[in-house]
């Protein structure tokens, strides 16, 4: 949305296309609040902090100069939003209130109670439709069309008819979100299938960072039905506290200095070994305990968790300790882009959000996710914008739109088919069980048979009956496409990591190793497959310094 408001609001004309309904996405679950170095509640916050406390975050593989504009622009883009109309919480002196976060040095999270990520939905929605953009809803894009390199449009469906239609485009702007459904245990929803970067990556745009999968360490595991749904890091933020089945504040032995409000990585990794090692709570997470603030502050700065506690597990969190556990939020792998104008390796093609690699490096801290959106989401509708202004018409081929059909009408002419819904469960087992929160050379070695086996079996997945119009089956068909790219390119870049850094844990290589500390990973598809090689990080010069200092700090 951020995107097509600035394609749009530089004279492009400008069309949104969502897989769902507009203003539905994973944003919402983003509740603890957007990044900014606003200085309102700790007035020595500045850029240059939320800089080095990003690199520090990403183990120095962020890409340095998109880290450098996120922190420099943030507070711009988040005023900004407060003038289209976003409401944020409060300091008694009227402005913008700020909470503390994990791996965040200061009060940094301008929030809206636990609801952030909706209130920025709906602020960019009113700006967008007030706008004048096009808006095209339930819409799925399958295959972005090019004259030669250059990306001139995309086909896609209707998810109701299953009616095809293609947009021609000058240049075209993915900002899909993440892969959280090729996990068994996710907090993202039934959209987030790796579309952007599975279509980046076959229109020739290179994937950096894939193994580094973040798993936020607090999401419900109980009941069933709602296990993996996201527990917000405000509530740690406000003061909550995890302990185990023995009552011990456990964090003390992890990262005595931050304790809960240590980055996710650490903290995931923690609750994971507590479980492991036999301490956990019944349902196998941990206890996040808000009860000792009282009833009604919790209930105004965490009305959202209130509520999700009391109607989804009848638990009164102003009472008693929540039942949390790491769950499969965010990838920092995606499009590799340039910083200051989203651009892609693939003429025409621009990204921007969790889609991208680069800003995060090898794991994210909170609240950094909405302020990314926000500066890239500008730049990358800019750059695009720009690009549209001096390109040739597209020329759209007949024979890529009929193959893009074939390939789609080709899910119903299988007799004895693969069922899409079983081989969805084998991809989710096989990542949740070989390639989440600890790796190993062995596991992640079979899970990549397994996941060449699944892409064997793809090839056979098809609709055993129904027709185009609402056929869910249908969809996963072609979803399933992208979450093999994604699971493949995840594993990949893991085996070739023999290292632990950030969110990505290897058991048989527990240390930091030099090397990888100076080079991301980089994938491309090549005539003969999936080609993953080293590429060393992005760094800028002129912030050589500032890197330095935060090294010493650390290292006291």
């Amino acid at each position: 949305m951020r995107a097509a408001i600035e394609c749009s609001a530089l004279g492009a004309k400008t069309a949104l296309i969502c897989k769902s309904l507009l203003g539905k996405a994973h944003t919402v679950m983003a509740e603890g609040g957007v990044a900014a170095a606003l200085a309102h509640v700790d007035a020595q916050d500045s850029w240059r902090t939320h800089f080095q406390d990003t690199l520090f975050g990403g183990k120095y593989l962020n890409n340095w100069r998109m880290a450098e504009l996120h922190a420099r622009e943030a507070p711009e883009r988040v005023r900004e939003l407060e003038r289209w109309g976003a409401v944020f919480d409060r300091t008694p002196d009227g402005k913008i209130l700020q909470r503390a976060f994990g791996g965040h040095t200061y009060r940094r999270l301008a929030h809206v109670g636990d609801r952030t990520g909706l209130e920025l939905i709906r602020t960019l929605q009113d700006k967008g439709v007030h706008q004048g953009i096009d808006v095209f809803m339930e819409c799925t894009i399958t295959k972005l069309l090019q004259d030669d390199e250059r990306v001139c449009g995309a086909f896609g469906y209707w998810r109701e008819t299953g009616r095809f239609v293609v947009y021609r485009a000058k240049a075209v702007v993915l900002a899909t979100g993440g892969i959280g459904k090729c996990y068994k245990i996710t907090s993202n929803s039934w959209e987030s299938t790796g579309d952007g970067h599975a279509l980046g990556y076959e229109a020739g745009a290179e994937l950096v960072d894939m193994e580094f999968v973040q798993f936020h360490p607090t999401g419900m595991v109980w009941p069933p039905g709602v296990m993996g749904l996201l527990v917000t890091e405000a509530v740690r933020g406000e003061g909550g506290i995890l302990r185990n089945n023995q009552g011990e504040r456990f964090m003390e032995k992890y990262d005595p200095k931050r304790m809960e409000l240590s980055t996710r990585d650490v903290v995931a990794r923690a609750i994971y070994t507590e479980v492991k090692e036999g301490r956990g709570s019944p349902h196998g997470g941990c206890f996040l305990d808000i009860s000792h603030r009282k009833a009604p502050y919790v209930r105004q700065k965490l009305p959202s968790m209130y509520h999700q506690f009391k109607e989804l597990a009848d638990v009164d969190i102003t009472k008693e300790p929540m039942e949390v556990g790491p769950t499969g939020h965010y990838i920092m792998g995606g499009i590799k882009v340039d910083a200051d104008t989203g651009a892609s390796g693939v003429p025409g093609l621009y990204a921007a959000g969790e889609c991208t690699g680069g800003v995060n490096g090898a794991n994210r801290l909170g609240g950094n996710s909405l302020s990314d959106l926000l500066v890239f989401g500008r730049r990358a509708g800019a750059g695009a914008a720009e690009y549209a202004s001096r390109a040739a018409p597209p020329r759209i081929d007949p024979t890529q739109v009929e193959n893009a059909a074939g390939e789609m009408l080709g899910f119903f002419e299988r007799p004895g088919a693969e069922d899409p819904y079983k081989l969805h469960v084998d991809l989710q087992n096989t990542m949740q069980n070989l390639a989440g929160i600890f790796r190993e050379e062995k596991d992640l070695t079979v899970a990549m048979a397994r996941l060449e086996d699944l892409q064997q079996r793809a090839a056979h997945v098809g609709v055993v009956e129904g027709q185009r119009m609402y056929n869910p089956g249908w969809h996963l068909c072609r979803d399933l496409h992208n979450m093999l790219i994604c699971s493949q390119a995840i594993v990949r870049a893991a085996l070739l990591r023999k290292e632990s850094r950030g969110a990505h844990s290897r058991l048989d290589f527990p240390k930091y190793d030099a090397y990888w500390g100076e080079h991301n990973i980089v994938i491309k598809k090549e005539p003969g497959g999936m080609k993953v090689q080293a590429r060393p990080v992005v760094k800028v010069a002129e912030l050589i310094p500032l890197v330095e200092e935060k090294k010493a700090k650390e290292t006291k």
